[in-house]
Formats: structure tokens, sequence, C-alpha cells
């Protein structure tokens, strides 16, 4: 079965040329991936990043039973026990710096310091497992970080509309809601461009309030 987050970990062993900041850089914004457990976070941030991810995932073990619901996700063998990190290049001068959280309540203290001087968020959710989304989605309120919601479009997903989906998580009609396959560069690039637009649209009406 398919779930959309069967990277395996990528160990860095020193840096490369290829990863380095591109000369023309003039601004870099940062940007948190969030969402439930197993949602396809740390795909998401290794499919579209131009440099060699990091990432934090380990083996899951029987310490987590009773503790983590991996239910619908029963394939699912590693998890992300601190951030995932990578970059990528909107533009010749604007870079995005992507920070994926672990999706288990247990490493939510961890979120403090991933949130910290962060312009907006993707919420990625998956519509067999809806509920996990609604406590990440109330943090991210809490926090007045805005986000819009991008919907990883597994195989054996129901398809809701967007209508449907905005009422079942409760959001406002201003907040993007888009689908994509976390796989696929462009489809993950696409969602980080509609935050992108989200956040220039909303800068854009507190200058003219």
């Amino acid at each position: 079965m398919d779930f959309r987050s069967s990277e395996q970990p990528v160990r860095t062993t020193g840096p490369r040329s290829e990863d380095a900041l591109p000369e023309t850089a003039a601004a870099a914004v940062k940007v948190v991936i969030v969402g439930g457990f197993g949602v396809g976070k740390t795909t998401l941030v290794g499919s579209v990043s131009e440099i060699r991810p990091l990432t934090t995932e380990e083996t899951m073990t029987q310490a987590g039973v009773g503790i983590d619901d991996t239910s619908g996700i029963g394939g699912k063998n590693a998890t992300t026990v601190a951030m995932d990190f990578g970059r990528i290049s909107v533009n010749e001068e604007l870079v995005l710096y992507l920070f994926g959280t672990p999706g288990q309540e247990r490493f939510w203290f961890l979120w403090r310091g991933l949130f910290e001087g962060a312009l907006g968020a993707v919420v990625l959710v998956d519509t067999r497992r809806l509920e996990v989304s609604f406590d990440v989605i109330g943090r991210l309120e809490e926090r007045s970080v805005p986000f819009v919601v991008a919907v990883n479009s597994f195989p054996d997903a129901p398809d809701h509309p967007v209508e449907e989906l905005r009422g079942a998580l409760d959001l406002p009609e201003s907040v993007p809601i888009v689908t994509c396959d976390a796989r696929q560069r462009s489809s993950s690039r696409d969602v980080l461009m509609t935050l992108m637009r989200y956040l220039q649209g909303l800068a854009a009406e507190q200058q003219a309030s």
C-alpha cells in the first residue's frame, strides 16, 4: 500500500557544492509544514527541496504502541522525532526554508522553536483521517500563524468537495484549500506558491488598512 511518506531518512555527510545558497538570493522566508501523524510531511519536504533534505526519521518501535495512533497508516514504519529541513528557491532572489514538524502529540513540545520566526505554514491533511488535523489547526490559530491547507491525495482517500472540507475543518472562506501529491515536486511547489500568494494578499490588506 502506498503511504506517500515512505522515504528512508537521509543522513548528511558534509556540505555539497550544489547545496550552496544562490549568490542572487536577497531574502529568505521560514515556512513550516505541519499536520497529523503520517500525512506525508517528510515526503513533501523531500520532494520539493532543491538541496539534500535533512530528516530525523527513526524506526518505530514497540515503545510507541498504545501512544501513537497508527490507525489508517498500518504500513508506516518510521516517524519524525525532531524536524525535517529543506530549501527551495522561488525565484532568483527569494528562498524558502522549509521546516517539517513531528506529527505525534508527544513531540509537540518542539513546535515552539520550529515556529519561531515562521512567516506562514502549510497544513497537510489526509481525508481518511481528518480528525488528526483539528488540534494542529487549532495550535496555528492560537499562534496567529497564517496557513493554507493542502490535501494529500492518497489513492484510497475519499474525494470530498472543497466546501465540505472547509466545513469539516471549520475554516473561514479566506483560507486556501488545495490538493496535492506530496511525492511530486511540481505539486508540492504549487502548494508553497499558494502559501506565498496568500501571504502577499494578507500583507497587502494590512497595508491598505
